[in-house]
């Protein structure tokens, strides 16, 4: 059986230091699920977690029983998180966010593949979020990026020194505000939790 583990074939993007840090994240697919409002609070938000997991486990399992088995292992919960207009956008007003969780997948992750492991889910756990998962390929290009150790909660100062980053380096910002959860916050304490903060860029006008 081959094994395919993303962390170890893009290690620039799974991997972050303290000092923030220019990415070219290149076109990747990924298990998708759109919802809005804050993570903390928000029962829709439990739930694409749930559903996005079981779609990620199912495909992982589907891919040890084709012909040539693949044993790939479930990736990071990461985390795209916006408002309409991103300039108002911030850590400490969450009730206003839309986000899209999603989980990287492996070449051998076609759409028949995510379609059957999205049906297979939905009648052995039976949560209705499943059928809104879907397998889509998002191609984020230049970014900044850093690592936050630490609560969640405690993300301000890290995206203000990311972004001052961005702006010294000459860039704008431009997407929007990308996490990647590298702890599970159920395991470890939260003053242990590694979160990457990726930020999309653009030259900046003038």
């Amino acid at each position: 059986m081959t094994t395919v583990d993303l962390r170890r074939e893009l290690p620039q993007l799974y991997r972050a230091a303290a000092a923030p840090a220019l990415v070219d994240v290149p076109p990747l697919d990924y298990l998708m699920i759109d919802g809005s409002g804050d993570p903390n609070t928000a029962p829709e938000y439990a739930e694409a977690v749930q559903a996005l997991y079981s779609v990620a486990y199912t495909v992982r399992f589907a891919l040890r029983r084709v012909p040539d088995p693949v044993d790939a292992p479930v990736m990071p919960l990461e985390g795209l998180w916006w408002v309409p207009d991103m300039s108002t956008f911030s850590v400490e007003d969450k009730s206003r966010w839309n986000w899209t969780l999603m989980i990287v997948q492996s070449a051998h992750v076609t759409a028949d593949v995510a379609d059957s492991a999205r049906h297979a889910a939905a009648r052995k756990k039976g949560l209705p979020a499943i059928e809104r998962v879907r397998l889509e390929r998002f191609a984020e290009g230049r970014a900044a990026q850093i690592l936050h150790v630490g609560p969640y909660s405690a993300e301000g100062p890290t995206v203000a020194t990311l972004h001052r980053f961005i702006a010294d380096s000459g860039l704008a910002l431009s997407g929007r505000h990308h996490e990647i959860y590298l702890g599970d916050p159920r395991r470890a304490a939260p003053e242990r939790l590694r979160t990457i903060i990726r930020q999309p860029v653009s030259a900046a006008e003038g």
